[in-house]
């Protein structure tokens, strides 16, 4: 478990454009099992892609399409959260940062670490936006 302290500025970057907290597994299964579409970003500490991830999906969530549920899970301190948003996010292994997109329930586009890190934000961003055209 990471220190409060140290992952608050992360979480803050998220929560202060609109994305809430799944907490807990009961959290994560209303936000993802809802009509509609969710997006849930896995949060973590690390600066290669997480760096990068955060202001992607910020991006992202000012586009003019854009998922009805903005959520985040942070890897290392929401352990009971992150293990069941895992769980929907199956076949895919876990991947933190990782971006995934729901739409009543179902997972429907997935970017995983590998494909985050070493890109710019704003490539990251119109991956997503491309998705949510699509999906939402």
């Amino acid at each position: 478990m990471y220190p409060e302290e140290m992952v608050a500025p992360m979480k803050e970057e998220l929560t202060t454009v609109g994305f809430d907290e799944l907490l807990t597994a009961e959290a994560v299964d209303e936000a993802i099992s809802k009509e509609g579409t969710a997006l849930v970003m896995v949060n973590s500490v690390c600066g290669c892609a997480a760096a990068n991830a955060r202001p992607a999906v910020t991006l992202a969530s000012k586009h003019s399409k854009r998922p009805d549920r903005l959520t985040t899970v942070f890897a290392g301190v929401d352990q009971e959260a992150v293990a069941q948003a895992r769980k929907h996010m199956l076949p895919y292994p876990p991947s933190s940062p990782s971006i995934a997109l729901f739409k009543d329930g179902k997972l429907v586009h997935f970017i995983e670490r590998h494909h985050i890190e070493g890109r710019p934000a704003e490539m990251i961003a119109e991956n997503l936006t491309s998705a949510f055209d699509e999906f939402c």
